[in-house]
């Protein structure tokens, strides 16, 4: 790499960085090249992106972003999973490593806030924006169910108690 890709591979990575909302780090010493190919489609598919970068440049791409605090982490063979949605990395990073005992998290970052290994795995237990958001629908449309269940009750027992009535009769 000339110093002209390098330095695009910085900006690239910077502006991933800005757009993400958590990070999550690892390292992937001793995962097969198909392996890497696993992750990075796992990570795509719940919109979440990697990048394996030279460890020198990512803390130049951190540097000016909400993760610049984690140039420590970035020792060793690393990888980067970012994503707009606040779990789906630590998700996809979690599922991984249980598979691939070479994979290992470092750390992470959620905004602002530091993450360590324990940090991850909390994060990733937690439900994605899209099960929040389908367990908030429910929660406000439950009432609304109950509404209409409890006025159309007392026509139904009236219902019940005339057709019984009818029965009896007959």
């Amino acid at each position: 790499m000339d110093r002209s890709q390098k330095e695009a591979a910085v900006q690239s990575f910077h502006a991933a960085l800005k757009q993400s909302t958590s990070v999550i780090v690892g390292h992937y010493r001793g995962l097969t090249v198909t392996e890497m190919q696993s992750l990075r489609r796992q990570m795509r598919a719940n919109g979440a992106s990697t990048q394996v970068m030279k460890n020198r440049l990512a803390k130049i791409a951190l540097k000016g972003t909400p993760y610049a605090h984690m140039e420590d982490l970035m020792q060793g063979p690393t990888v980067v999973a970012m994503s707009a949605d606040p779990v789906a990395a630590a998700k996809v990073a979690q599922k991984f490593a249980k598979e691939n005992e070479k994979f290992v998290i470092v750390g992470g970052a959620l905004g602002e806030r530091k993450l360590d290994k324990a940090g991850v795995q909390a994060l990733a237990s937690m439900p994605s924006l899209d099960e929040l958001r389908a367990k908030l629908i429910g929660l406000i449309s439950a009432p609304a169910t109950r509404i209409a269940t409890y006025t159309q009750e007392p026509a139904a027992k009236l219902a019940r108690v005339l057709a019984a009535k009818g029965n009896q009769a007959a």
